[in-house]
C-alpha cells in the first residue's frame, strides 16, 4: 500500500484530530526517551563552549541538530516536506522578535538551569522544581501570546517584520539552490560524528539517543506534512516545539473555554512526559528532588518569565526554532538560535560576575 494511500485510509477512519493527537504522542515519546537518555540540553551545550571546555553536552546537541538536518533535508529532496507551507515560513515573521525573544530565552534557560523540553524531562524524572518553573513558564507563554504581555510582545515584533514565504527561507535569501541545504545537512551531521568521537567518554548509548532526537524531530515534520497533503482541513505543519503545547495543556487542565481543539501540540507534551519517565525509570534515575539551600526560587521563577516571553516572542524554543526551525533553514529560527546562544552567554557571565551558581 502507497504511503499517500495509507495516511488518506488513517484520516478516513480515525480523522485529523485523533490522528495528529497520536502523531504528536508517538514523536514526543520518542523524543523525550532521547532527551532523557542522552541528556540533551541547550544550556548544557552553550555553558561548556562559554566556559572553554566544548565537550560531551554540545556534541550531543550537534548530533540532535545534524540528524534533524538530514532526516528534514532528506524529505525535501524526496518532495515529502513544504518548508515555505510550514508555521516558520507561511505567516510573517519578525526578525526584531527572533533576536530579542532568543536573547530573553537565552538568558532564561541559564536561570531556571534547562529550556522548556529540558524542564519536561526533568520534571518527568522527579524534579519538582522543574515542575515550579514548568507552570511559570506555561502561564507567562499564555500571558504573552493573548494576555497582559500580548501588547508588548506584539510591538516588539513589529519593529522589523519580514514577508512570509520565500523571504524566510535562509537558502533563497541567500540566493542558493536547494541542493545546498542537503549538503550542508550532511556536513552538520559528519561534523558532529567526528566532534562525538573524539570525546574520551563517548558511548554507543549517546549516540543511540541523540539519534532518536533527531528522527522524532523528523518524523514530525514528514507527518504532520503527509496529514496536511490529505486533508481537507488546514493542517499546520510542523515538527516538536514546546511552548504553545505547554500553554494549551495549561488552559486545557484549567478548563478554560478557549482551548484549543485537540491536535499536535496535545499529544506532544504527555507524549514526552511518558517517554522522558520511560527513560528516567530504565536508567534507575528517577528520584524526587525539590529546592535546596543554593536553589534560589525567585531564580528560577525570573529565568522562566525570560523563557516564556521569549518563546513567544521568537516563535519557537530551542527545539521548535532552535533544532526543528533550523534544519528547514527558516531565517527566523536561525536568528532566534542565535539569540538563543547570546542569551545564554550573557547570562553565564552575569552569574560569573555576580558570584551565582550556574
Amino acid at each position: 500500500m502507497e504511503w499517500s494511500t495509507l495516511m488518506e485510509t488513517a484520516l478516513t477512519r480515525w480523522g485529523e484530530s485523533a490522528l495528529l493527537v497520536a502523531i504528536g504522542a508517538c514523536t514526543g515519546l520518542l523524543f523525550g526517551l532521547g532527551a532523557q537518555r542522552s541528556r540533551l540540553c541547550t544550556r548544557a551545550a552553550v555553558l561548556e563552549c562559554c566556559e572553554g571546555r566544548p565537550g560531551m553536552r554540545l556534541a550531543i546537541w550537534a548530533l540532535a541538530l545534524g540528524g534533524v538536518m538530514a532526516g528534514a533535508q532528506l524529505l525535501v529532496a524526496a518532495g515529502a516536506l513544504q518548508p515555505l507551507k510550514s508555521r516558520f515560513m507561511d505567516a510573517t515573521g519578525s526578525v526584531s522578535g527572533a533576536l530579542l525573544g532568543g536573547l530573553f530565552f537565552g538568558a532564561g534557560m541559564v536561570l531556571t538551569r534547562g529550556c522548556a523540553s529540558r524542564l519536561l524531562v526533568l520534571g518527568a524524572s522527579g524534579n519538582l522544581r522543574a515542575w515550579v518553573s514548568g507552570l511559570v513558564f506555561a502561564m507567562v507563554v499564555q500571558a504573552s501570546m493573548s494576555g497582559w504581555l500580548a501588547p508588548a510582545r506584539r510591538a516588539i515584533a513589529s519593529w522589523w517584520l519580514v514577508d512570509g514565504g520565500p523571504s524566510r527561507d535562509l537558502l533563497q535569501t541567500l540566493g542558493l539552490p536547494p541542493q545546498v541545504g542537503l549538503a550542508l545537512a550532511g556536513l552538520t551531521l559528519a561534523g558532529a560524528l567526528w566532534f562525538f568521537f573524539r570525546q574520551k567518554d563517548r558511548r554507543s548509548g549517546l549516540l543511540m539517543a541523540a539519534g532518536v532526537c533527531g528522527l522524532a524531530l523528523t518524523a514530525a515534520w514528514g507527518l504532520t506534512q503527509a496529514v496536511a497533503s490529505q486533508s481537507f482541513e488546514v493542517v499546520t505543519i510542523q515538527s516538536l516545539s514546546y511552548s504553545n503545547a505547554s500553554a494549551e495543556w495549561l488552559m486545557r487542565l484549567l478548563g478554560h473555554a478557549a482551548a484549543p481543539a485537540w491536535g499536535f501540540e496535545a499529544g506532544l507534551v504527555p507524549g514526552t512526559l511518558a517517554g522522558a519517565l520511560l527513560g528516567a525509570l530504565w536508567g534507575r534515575e528517577f528520584r524526587i528532588e525539590g529546592f535546596q539551600a543554593e536553589h534560589k526560587l525567585l531564580r528560577y521563577i525570573s529565568g522562566a518569565v525570560l523563557m516564556g516571553f521569549g518563546a513567544v516572542l521568537a516563535g519557537g524554543c530551542t527545539v521548535g526554532a532552535g533544532l526543528g526551525g533550523s534544519a528547514v533553514f527558516a531565517l527566523t529560527a536561525w536568528l532566534t538560535l542565535l539569540g538563543i546562544c547570546a542569551g545564554g552567554a550573557l547570562s553565564w557571565r552575569l552569574h560569573r560576575v555576580l558570584g551565582w551558581p550556574v
